[in-house]
């Protein structure tokens, strides 16, 4: 164990011997590539080759140098230890609210996500990048449990009255939230044809996050199990993140019954 830490420190610990594994890790080239991708002198390019052929991670064919296949093995490990860690860190602030109960999730479907996060003194991130992702696609996809703040739930009603094709699960506890916000807004937004809104008693994850799908994202939106409040957005355009939350969404739909409209209408102020 020593030696394989020793070995991650003696990489981790310069970025010239990084950059050269990972110039080499795309395919053999020379000494000269080798210095404009990693910015570094000759000399220091040399020290580095030196050290790698030492532990046999690389071979020279005349000006050329390579991975061996050792070499390679080592490449793959460290620049995906290196990967999975830069993925840890974006989500780090956001991991309580990541879902458990979603089958197939994984972290690697988000790696190249946006994360939107309340900073200091700026709590108001997630609801704008919510309201940026409904107010730029033309279908909206998902499933959550929570009321959101009254700006996304005007964004998205006036998405859907523009011709935003809409189908989103809701427990009956965020029906009611969302209908006692505005009685009218929600039966005419139910009404429409573009609209297809069920109800789900159970929904996988609950009581921390809610799933988003739109034209070429997906999301999750994360909520404080106390108060309801939206409290990060994390959302990418990874095609197999949309996938699985497609797949995730399709289950959780089977399972939902559709909402009666007339029931809202009923209820609605004369």
């Amino acid at each position: 164990m020593t030696a394989g830490i020793d070995n991650i420190q003696f990489l981790a610990a310069s970025a010239h011997r990084v950059g050269v594994l990972e110039t080499l890790h795309d395919g053999p080239t020379d000494r000269q590539k080798l210095c404009e991708a990693t910015s570094a002198s000759s000399p220091t390019i040399g020290r580095v080759l030196a050290d790698f052929e030492e532990r046999k991670w690389l071979v020279r064919d005349g000006p050329t140098y390579g991975l061996t296949p050792l070499g390679e093995y080592v490449a793959d490990r460290f620049l995906a230890l290196r990967d999975a860690m830069e993925i840890e860190e974006k989500l780090r602030d956001v991991w309580q609210w990541l879902p458990v109960e979603m089958p197939g999730f994984s972290v690697d479907l988000f790696a190249d996500a946006v994360v939107s996060y309340p900073g200091p003194g700026y709590p108001y991130e997630p609801v704008e990048r919510l309201s940026q992702l409904i107010a730029s696609t033309s279908s909206l996809r998902g499933f959550d449990n929570i009321v959101y703040k009254s700006s996304n739930l005007e964004t998205a009603c006036g998405a859907v009255l523009e011709g935003m094709t809409f189908e989103y699960v809701f427990t009956p506890e965020a029906l009611e939230g969302m209908f006692a916000w505005n009685p009218d807004r929600i039966v005419e937004v139910t009404a429409c044809e573009n609209a297809t809104v069920l109800v789900h008693d159970h929904l996988p994850d609950g009581d921390r996050c809610g799933l988003g799908i739109v034209d070429d994202r997906a999301g999750i939106c994360c909520h404080d199990a106390e108060t309801g409040a939206l409290v990060a957005v994390i959302d990418t355009d990874a095609p197999e993140a949309r996938d699985w939350a497609i797949s995730v969404f399709e289950r959780v739909r089977a399972e939902a019954t559709p909402v009666d409209t007339a029931a809202f209408e009923s209820l609605a102020p004369s």
